[in-house]
């Protein structure tokens, strides 16, 4: 019992040090909790546990050496680059203004959890991490206590990943309550140009990782 307290907690820690490093997603969560509120910041999380879990199946399944290959880290790179591009550019030319956005569409809420999907598969650094410390943490809890260790790891994980983006949804939105057109066309500016940036990023460190590899 005490080991998987310890593997709750150290995990915690683990996902707490990567979710606080910039990034794709916290992009995302920020942009979203001003158009939507609060609640753009768990639907983001729910997207990004659902590429989680799926990666991990694909773990299981045996296919822990195609996550961590020069040639999938070269088809991710790319292919992430691209969409963040494809993101960024969205997000800067946006030109619905603060008033006019509906916070409870449907279509808003599926958007959050698919921007958390993306935001996710579309990072090479998901994949490195996973690859390295997240599969150390899986099969460590698997040692410990078998599915159980591995949901301990899992709880810890996700509860970092929660906390975090809950809160800068939270604080985002309470800013949007008092914010202008003005204001918000603008944050939507830096977050689009952000994603460029982190996508064209992307392309040329997937690029030369990939011409290393020929040497």
């Amino acid at each position: 019992m005490i080991e998987i307290l310890l593997l709750i907690a150290t995990s915690f820690v683990a996902g707490l040090s990567g979710a606080l490093v910039p990034g794709p997603m916290l992009t995302v969560t920020i942009s979203d909790s001003v158009k939507k509120g609060f609640i753009a910041g768990p639907l983001v999380v729910l997207g990004h546990f659902i590429a989680e879990i799926t990666l991990i199946f694909i773990i299981m399944a045996g296919f822990s050496w195609l996550i961590g290959s020069t040639t999938a880290a070269m088809i991710i790179g790319t292919l992430g680059g691209i969409m963040l591009i494809y993101m960024g550019y969205n997000n800067s030319k946006s030109s619905n203004k603060l008033l006019n956005i509906q916070k409870d569409g449907l279509s808003q809420r599926y958007g959050s959890v698919f921007g958390g999907i993306i935001t996710s598969i579309s990072n090479p650094y998901f994949f490195i991490w996973w690859a390295t410390i997240g599969m150390a943490f899986m099969f460590k809890g698997l040692e410990i206590a078998g599915i159980i260790g591995l949901l301990g790891f899992l709880i810890g994980h996700w509860s970092a990943d929660m906390s975090w983006y809950s809160t800068v949804s939270f604080l985002t939105s309470k800013g949007s309550e008092i914010m202008t057109d003005e204001h918000y066309d603008m944050i939507m500016k830096i977050c689009g140009i952000f994603l460029i940036i982190l996508g064209i990023y992307f392309l040329i460190t997937a690029q030369l990782s990939n011409i290393v590899s020929l040497f």
